[in-house]
């Protein structure tokens, strides 16, 4: 395997005490803390796992957001990731956009897995791996803990 992909969200960090808009319209986010989604950096730690066993040649992850999701790209550099890819979107984009977008990085870097997070805590989804696995005809393991290549046990 070469490439592993690895999605990384932009959220409210998970220790911040979330507050409503005055309006109603959604979470307060002007200076809150924001952090990498908690399940996409269980995620990338095992991207990394699986790489450091020899079983990927690069790990490379992507956010589809703002320009502030460089800050959550380059904590993923630091944790050990080859590269960063940030998709600018000036709106909150929809799941299944998301997987349209991955699945053109997919084709571009020529990507051998996807490994997403089973969940986003802002919006308590856990749709955008499935509609992955459906635009790009593979097949999909969901809320897995640990990915074994090729049947090898982990070490």
């Amino acid at each position: 395997m070469e490439k592993i992909l690895v999605g990384l969200k932009r959220v409210v960090d998970y220790n911040v005490r979330v507050q409503v808009k005055s309006d109603g319209s959604g979470v307060e986010t002007d200076g809150v803390k924001m952090s990498i989604n908690p399940f996409d950096e269980i995620a990338l730690e095992e991207a990394l796992r699986i790489k450091e066993r020899g079983e990927a040649t690069e790990v490379i992850v992507v956010s589809i957001g703002s320009s502030d999701a460089q800050q959550q790209l380059r904590t993923g550099l630091a944790m050990g990731a080859d590269r960063a890819i940030l998709v600018e979107s000036g709106t909150s984009v929809d799941a299944l956009t998301v997987a349209r977008v991955f699945k053109a990085i997919v084709d571009r870097e020529s990507a051998d897995l996807v490994i997403l997070g089973k969940q986003a805590i802002d919006d308590d989804n856990s749709q955008t791996g499935q509609m992955l696995a459906a635009v790009w005809e593979r097949p999909q393991a969901t809320f897995a803990s640990e990915i074994s290549i090729d049947g090898k046990p982990r070490e």
